[in-house]
C-alpha cells in the first residue's frame, strides 16, 4: 500500500510541474509532501512490523508467576540439597578453603 502513496506523489509533483496555475501548484506540492511522508512511514511501519515479535510466543503475566514460583521452588530444593550436602561433609575443604 506505501508504494500507491509514492505513485500518487510523483504523479502529484509532475501535476505541479506541468500547471500554469500557481494555486493547483501549491495544492500538487502540498499533497506530494503528505504523500511522500505517508510512503516513507509506511515503509518504516513494515520494518518495524517484520522485526516484532510474535505475540502468541509472549507469556501472559500468570505463565510468568507460574514460572517464577517453579524456578523459585527449585532454587529452594537445591539449596536444601546444598545444606545437607555441607552437613555430611564436615571434614572435607570447600573451594574457599579448610572448614572450621
Amino acid at each position: 500500500m506505501s508504494w500507491v502513496f509514492l505513485l500518487l506523489a510523483i504523479a502529484a509533483l509532475a501535476v505541479a510541474l506541468k500547471t500554469t496555475s500557481v494555486a493547483l501548484t501549491l495544492v500538487c506540492l502540498l499533497a506530494a509532501l503528505g504523500l511522500l511522508l505517508a510512503w516513507v512511514l509506511g515503509l518504516l511501519a513494515q520494518r518495524v512490523g517484520s522485526r516484532s515479535r510474535d505475540e502468541a510466543t509472549m507469556l501472559d503475566p500468570v505463565e510468568l508467576r507460574r514460572l517464577r514460583e517453579q524456578a523459585e521452588a527449585r532454587r529452594a530444593a537445591g539449596a536444601g540439597a546444598d545444606a545437607a550436602a555441607a552437613d555430611g561433609s564436615q571434614g572435607m575443604s570447600t573451594p574457599d578453603g579448610p572448614r572450621p
